[in-house]
């Protein structure tokens, strides 16, 4: 469903980005993987088209979409889930999921309200409370919920476990156990190594902007030093 190849991005004359490569297929959990800094973001911005890369290919179902706007992007069944989150912290959660709404799109699944409530049941409880009144955890799940109303058929994770609750992360990867149900495709950026274990199939792992491993979690176990050397604190 997504092959990025030698992609290459720039922040002004920094070098951010160098031959970034990988792949997503349809119903496929892929883990980007790698410490702060290391580049993560910039990928899913760059595929996402937040961040315009310079050079290389993204081919989203077999379509160039390199250098297209991100409304484009999101047009063509690509939902982004933003680290920062981005919620409407005075709309209600009812409201917030509303402004997400997008027709039903084919070979993919349709989300509703209601739906979301049952895969989100924190939020059923606060669905007229307001945006800004929800803890961190809450907030990212209704960012998540908010991008699959757009009824996406790859979704871009950024971050998802970053600064939330043991008992959230738990909640967020029986989430993404549902998504990669449903037939979606999901590309998680990420640091946590444990919970990129519990729902991914695969990892890739960036340092210092550059592709520095691709494989199966058993292929890294394999290999420790890879891990070691690159996702170590």
């Amino acid at each position: 469903m997504l092959e990025v190849a030698a992609l290459n991005t720039f922040y002004g004359q920094a070098h951010i980005l160098t031959d970034i490569a990988l792949t997503v297929g349809g119903n496929e959990v892929v883990a980007l993987l790698g410490r702060n800094g290391a580049g993560k973001s910039t990928t899913i911005k760059s595929i996402m088209g937040l961040v315009r890369p310079r050079s290389g290919s993204i081919v989203y179902d077999g379509e160039e979409i390199l250098g297209a706007p991100a409304f484009r992007v999101c047009r063509l069944g690509i939902g982004y889930v933003p680290e920062e989150r981005r919620i409407f912290t005075e709309l209600t959660v009812e409201e917030n999921l509303e402004v997400g709404r997008r027709p039903a799109r084919e070979n993919a699944p349709e989300w509703t309200v209601e739906r979301l409530f049952h895969l989100f049941p924190n939020l059923a409880e606060r669905r007229r409370q307001a945006g800004g009144r929800l803890s961190g955890g809450e907030q990212q799940m209704l960012t998540i919920a908010r991008t699959l109303m757009g009824n996406p058929r790859l979704v871009l994770l950024d971050e998802p476990s970053e600064g939330i609750a043991p008992l959230i992360v738990e909640q967020m990867a029986r989430v993404i156990a549902e998504m990669k149900r449903e037939g979606l495709a999901v590309l998680i950026s990420e640091q946590n190594l444990h919970f990129s274990r519990l729902v991914s199939d695969r990892a890739v792992i960036i340092e210092k902007g550059a592709v520095r491993f691709a494989g199966t979690f058993a292929d890294l176990d394999a290999d420790p030093e890879i891990a070691k050397t690159t996702l170590a604190i």
